[in-house]
Order: structure tokens, then sequence, then C-alpha cells
């Protein structure tokens, strides 16, 4: 059974993270928002603490962490910046697939440099014409001796274009209909042929680089097929099984940190000669909010506890980014409410938090996707 009482070593990598939390993310985290800027010198400074690589087998240099153990640390994080918690979820969904289906030779070959220095990884699925339909994906690798030649552009990609490491899916066979001709492979960064293309200019999330990676006649050796040919849609769910619940972890951070900063600007706003929070349409605001955020923790920490446990079930996974992604935005936009006027300003946070709690209903999977799983799972 699910225990909710924290190990001591759970307790102190908390502790850490929030700590780090509070002195490198949140005094900058303003600033890379308005600049839209990828947080470099905050990913060199986790490295160097030992608070980066949650998924990294550690042969490789990485943590190996449980997955309830990520989930409280990506909560800590993203309550700090959720673009900033992107680098963190970006690397883990982008070495899952390898940690799933590759050989050992291939982690061999690939991981070590992830425990060597802070470089980052991308996992490239969306296309311009394939989001939630992933059997439309267009980019194609066609075999030609011992190597696969890549062709097409994949969008929306976190790290694209500055990855070291791209998980690449693409269609092996064209004459094959729906998922079942999609492979995928490991591509490095500096491939001749890869590069970047359009750098998106976000409403939020904004700490987070994401871009178009176009692959032109890119040439993969055979040995960097992950799986066999066809597998690529089944490893790129199977990766999804894992990583929702971390989306639902950093959704529980955003969700926290507006319903905190609600809290306490309630608590010291005075009108009608007392502070707003003894209205009881406030105070019912701020039930409400910690109510949502409780349930979308435990429900998160459940599907990372079926995962530990041998049991990454789609239908939590799912569930625990659905809810806590609503959950999400249904705090920001009441924090900003609490605040009033000032809640529509830059000055307080809430504002950037309301931006980027909506991309938690959007990325890996809409909610309308995780429904579509949830529903195909109890009713099966």
């Amino acid at each position: 059974m699910i225990s909710f009482e924290l190990t001591d070593e759970q307790k102190e990598m908390q502790a850490l993270a929030r700590k780090f939390t509070r002195n490198e993310i949140i005094p900058v985290a303003a600033e890379l928002d308005r600049k839209s800027e990828m947080p470099w010198d905050i990913i060199k400074k986790a490295f160097e603490i030992g608070l980066w690589n949650f998924n990294l087998p550690a042969k490789y240099g990485g943590l190996e962490l449980d997955h309830v153990t990520e989930a409280i640390l990506v909560e800590e994080i993203a309550y700090g910046c959720l673009g900033v918690s992107g680098a963190w979820d970006g690397n883990t969904l982008a070495l899952t697939p390898i940690l799933i289906a590759g050989t050992e030779e291939q982690q061999d070959r690939w991981l070590p440099q992830f425990g060597e220095a802070p470089v980052l990884a991308a996992f490239c699925l969306t296309e311009p014409n394939a989001g939630s339909d992933a059997s439309s994906m267009n980019t194609f690798a066609r075999k030609v001796g011992d190597e696969y030649i890549l062709t097409g552009t994949k969008c929306f990609i976190t790290h694209g274009g500055i990855a070291n490491m791209y998980t690449v899916f693409a269609k092996t066979d064209r004459s094959v209909k729906g998922t079942k001709g999609i492979s995928a492979f490991l591509v490095p960064g500096d491939a001749p042929g890869l590069s970047m293309g359009k750098v998106e200019d976000k409403m939020g999330d904004r700490a987070s680089h994401i871009a178009e990676v176009i692959f032109d006649e890119v040439r993969v050796p055979a040995r960097d097929l992950l799986g066999k040919e066809g597998e690529g849609f089944k490893i790129a769910m199977q990766t999804l099984d894992r990583t929702r619940m971390s989306i639902g972890a950093a959704a529980v951070g955003v969700a926290r940190r507006a319903y905190e900063e609600a809290l306490n600007y309630a608590k010291q706003r005075v009108q009608f000669g007392k502070p707003i929070a003894s209205q009881q349409a406030i105070a019912f605001m701020l039930a409400d909010m910690a109510t949502e955020i409780e349930a979308a923790r435990a429900l998160v920490w459940k599907a990372a506890w079926e995962i530990d446990h041998g049991n990454p079930d789609p239908k939590l996974g799912a569930m625990a980014k659905l809810y806590a992604g609503d959950v999400a935005m249904k705090v920001a936009v009441d924090a900003v409410q609490v605040l009033g006027g000032y809640g529509y300003m830059k000055e307080y946070p809430v504002e950037k938090l309301m931006r980027d709690a909506k991309i938690l209903q959007i990325y890996e999977g809409t909610q309308q996707i995780q429904r579509v799983v949830i529903s195909g799972r109890i009713l099966a």
C-alpha cells in the first residue's frame, strides 16, 4: 500500500530542491520569462550540487530516482518556475525511451555524456500536421545499406536545436496504415543535416526552449534504431505512460505557488477594515484551492507509486496529468482573482503563473487526449 510518509532521504532531497528553488530560481524567474531565456546558469548549478539527471542510471552518473521521489522534486522546481522545470522534464522525456528499449550497448554509448556534463536531450514526436494524431506523421526514415536516412520536420520540441541527443520517431514503412510503421532512432545533436527551425515565442513557459527541428537527409547508423522497426509508437506510448505523472507533479508545483501567493496576499490585504481572507467569498476560494492541490498531489504520487511497483498504468498517468493540469489552471486563475487588479500586473508572480499553467493542459497530450486514454481503459 502506498505510504504518504516521506523517507528521510526523500525529505533531505525535498529540502535541497526547495532551498535551490528559493535561492536560484525564484529570484530570476521573472527575468527569464521576460527575456524568454534558457536557464543555463541554473542547470549548471543544479548539475554541480547533484540535482540533475533524475532518471539517469547511477552507473552513468545519474540519480536513478524512483518516480515518487522524482515527483516530489519536480513539484519543488516547478514551484519556482514551470519553464525552468521544463529542462528537467525535457531530459527525462527524451532519455526514457532509451531506458525502456535501448540495448546495453546503446545505453553505454549514449548515456555517459549526461553524467559528465549538464547536457540536454530532446524527444521528437510532434509534427506540424501530426500532434495528437501520430499516424499522420510525415518524417520518414528510408533504409539504405546499414543506415537510415531521416527527412522531415518536428515542431514544439523542448531543447529543439540545442540538444546533444535526439530521440526521433519516424515512419519506416509508409505502406502500413496507422502507427505500426513508426520506428524510433537515436540521433546526435551535431549530425549533418539536423538544424533548428523556428524558435517559438510562447505565451507562458517562456524559460523553456521550444523550437522546430529539421532533418534534411540525416544519416543514422542502423545500430541506433531503438527496438525493432515498427515499434516506435509503442515505445513513445510506454514513455508517456511513465512521464505524464511528472507533468502532473509540475502542475502541483505551479498550483501550490499560486495558492500560497494568494493566501499570503489575502492575509495582508485589508478592505472594509479587515483582511480579505476573513471574507467568506475569499476564504472559500482558498479552501477549494488547498483541497484541490492535496487531491492532485495524491493522484500524482499514486501514479508514480504504481510505476515504481512495476505497473505503469496508462489510465493513472493520464488521470494525474489531466486532473493536476486542470487544478493548476483553475488555481492560477483564482489566485489572480484574489489579488484583483494587482494580480493582473507583472509586479506580482500570479500573472506569470496563470500564463504558465495553460501549457499544462496541452503538452504531452491535450486534456482531451487524456480523456481518450482514460475512457479507453475504463470501457475496455
